[in-house]
């Protein structure tokens, strides 16, 4: 069921941003005259379709693109049969360049304009759930061993980020994207500033690496899923664990060190309920796992807005989409990230959205996804938009328009650049997941 949930929020946010992407290439196109034989999401074998006017509009069965045909126009495609005629008044190739411009960035403008109005609508229904660094350092953090290597401690509390105060764990990011990172601690009273290294967020996204830092957690049990050990063991939905083989584990660090450290072992487990307390014996299994979903004590906060606050605040959060891309660029062709570890496929987003639907969550990966798509679209590679806006700059400035042969070899080269990256993409995934 949750491969299932997974699957369909991927293909309805996909739908979505490829849906209205294309829709901009297609009005922009029919404002300024020009005929659209096809709009389709999905690619073909073709499921329903109609046709209404000169366009035939169509679902495919493959879910992961889709496309839109433009009379007249070198596209992916590579039907130029109609090219060897005479240019007729309806088509792209017989329209001036600043209309040819607009049309090929109709479907970025769109994208953007979607993952605004995305961001504004859910900054005034459900605001910003966040973790507070107040809360964060109530109990101090947790150092993973990728922590611990650059100096930071278990029980250490953040005081900064690059030098600024933080109000939200979530800032920490700064520090791994910017050069000159560093993040501030404080440390038995005694403030302590820590340097990241270049290379800290390429060892962060590694298969097996554990993670950065996260909070110190006070936990109960919140459901025993059936069948598992912890459900053979008689562990109970709102236990609360004390002990693991006589060890105090209040927090949920501690509790999952001492399962990891008795793989494949039973271990003597001291519960409190509202019977009373309770020992239990339970095996672990080979992942040092019981067998049941915990509730993290911990209190997110929200930031509430009103229409008029949420408007600059969802555009910002857009506009940091695209920052945060193109910081990560940087650190790949700086050698400082690598891009086997940055770039992923279908199933990275499928895990991005999740096992579970909340619509808040699906709204705003969906709208992360718009404008990475936005950005990724306008990267001058021939075959993508930005490929076109490139050639057609040229046109503009030089006052020459590159001959059609030239762009259809440059759409050639354009499309197994795209199949390269997308097989590099599909196997770095495929190396994460099951290898």
């Amino acid at each position: 069921m949750e491969v299932i949930v997974m699957i369909a929020q991927l293909i309805l946010g996909l739908s979505i941003l490829v849906g209205v992407h294309e829709l901009g290439h297609m009005l922009t196109a029919k404002y300024f005259g020009m005929r659209v034989e096809k709009f389709s999401i999905g690619f073909p074998p073709k499921i329903v379709g109609f046709k209404k006017g000169e366009t035939e509009y169509s679902i495919g069965a493959i879910p992961l693109g889709g496309f839109v045909k433009i009379s007249g126009m070198v596209d992916e495609s590579m039907d130029t049969e109609t090219l060897k005629a005479p240019p007729q008044p309806w088509e792209f190739r017989s329209k001036p360049a600043w209309q040819r411009l607009i049309v090929m960035l109709g479907g970025i403008i769109v994208n953007v304009l979607v993952a605004f109005m995305i961001n504004i609508a859910l900054c005034f229904i459900v605001g910003e759930e966040y973790i507070s660094i107040d809360e964060v350092n109530k109990h101090g953090i947790v150092a993973r061993p990728i922590a611990k290597e650059i100096g930071i401690e278990t029980g250490d509390h953040i005081v900064a980020v690059n030098g600024k105060k933080i109000h939200d764990i979530a800032e920490l990011s700064e520090a791994f994207l910017n050069q000159n990172g560093s993040i501030t601690i404080s440390r038995n009273g005694v403030e302590k500033t820590i340097l990241i290294p270049a290379n800290l967020l390429d060892k962060l996204v590694e298969k097996n690496a554990e993670g950065f830092i996260e909070p110190i957690m006070a936990y109960k049990v919140l459901e025993v899923a059936k069948g598992s050990n912890a459900d053979k063991g008689g562990l109970e939905d709102g236990d609360s664990i004390m002990q693991i083989n006589g060890v105090n584990v209040p927090f949920y660090h501690q509790f999952k060190d001492q399962l990891n450290a008795n793989k494949n072992k039973k271990v003597e487990v001291l519960v409190h309920r509202a019977a009373g307390d309770k020992k239990l014996t339970i095996q672990v299994d080979s992942a040092g796992v019981l067998g049941f979903r915990p509730d993290l004590l911990i209190e997110p906060s929200v930031r509430k807005f009103t229409f008029l606050e949420s408007i600059p605040r969802g555009i910002t959060n857009s506009v940091k989409v695209v920052t945060d891309q193109i910081k990560a660029f940087t650190k790949i062709f700086k050698g400082e990230l690598k891009a086997s570890n940055s770039v992923g496929s279908f199933f990275s987003i499928g895990k991005a959205y999740g096992p579970i639907w909340e619509w808040s969550h699906f709204w705003s990966l969906t709208a992360t996804l718009s404008m990475v798509l936005a950005f990724m679209n306008l990267l001058p590679i021939p075959a993508l938009d930005g490929g076109h806006v490139m050639f057609l700059f040229y046109e503009i400035v030089s006052g020459k328009k590159p001959s059609d042969s030239f762009l259809e070899n440059a759409q050639k080269i354009g499309m197994a650049i795209l199949l390269a990256l997308m097989l590099f993409a599909i196997s770095n995934d495929v190396i994460r997941n099951f290898f």
